[in-house]
This record gives C-alpha cells, structure tokens and sequence, in this order.
C-alpha cells in the first residue's frame, strides 16, 4: 500500500529488484495503483485480475508473463483470461492510470542504446 514499507521478505524489497524499482516505484505510480484499487474493488475483481485481464485484452499483447509463488495464484492468473472488461471499466482504468504507464520504449539502467541484446 501506498506509503507502508515494503515487506522485508518481498521480492520487491530484495535489492535484485533494483532496476525495476527504478523503472516504476514512483508517488505518481502508487497512486495511480490506489485508484485502481477502487476499480478492482467495485467491479469484485482482485488487483492481480483487473490487471492481467487489462493486459491479455490488448491486441498488441500476444501473451502475458506471469508468476505464481502459490497454487492460488496459479488459479487466479488462469480465471483472469476469461475475464471480459467493460467499456465503462476499460475507460475508468484508462482514466485512473493518466499518463504513469510507460508508454515507449525505456532501456533498462544496465542497456544501451543501439546495443541488441540477446
């Protein structure tokens, strides 16, 4: 939650997140995520729902990569594929989100630019 510390035994607060902490830990990200939790919450869709059925939705999406750390998860990441959003939903995550996602191309802090990695 927005303004709480990070759990200790995170994968977020391990210091192999780093890059990534960089790319999208931000006051303006986090509150962009509270607001999407009120979506999610009047819709009785989980986060981690709301927000795999958001990605898998687009058409430029060919597949999501998503991880489990439990059977639960598992189970969830698999429901959200069936999950169908409104217009009305799809426009008040659009309205929640503004411009916080990132929305080109970002290199990470350890590439280069020109440089393909493989």
């Amino acid at each position: 939650m927005h303004g709480e510390a990070r759990p200790e035994d995170s994968r977020f607060a391990s210091a192999d997140m780093a890059v990534s902490k960089d790319l999208v830990y931000s006051d303006a990200a986090l509150e962009a995520v509270q607001r999407l939790v009120a979506i999610a919450e009047e819709t009785g869709m989980s986060m981690p729902t709301l927000a795999l059925a958001w990605v898998l939705r687009r058409g430029e999406v060919a597949s999501a990569i998503t991880g489990a750390s439990r059977p639960e998860q598992v189970h969830a990441n698999a429901a959200a594929s069936g999950v169908q959003l409104s217009d009305d939903v799809l426009a008040a995550v659009d309205q929640a989100l503004g411009d916080v996602p990132v929305t080109k191309p970002t290199l990470a802090t350890s590439a280069l630019p020109g440089v393909k990695h493989r």
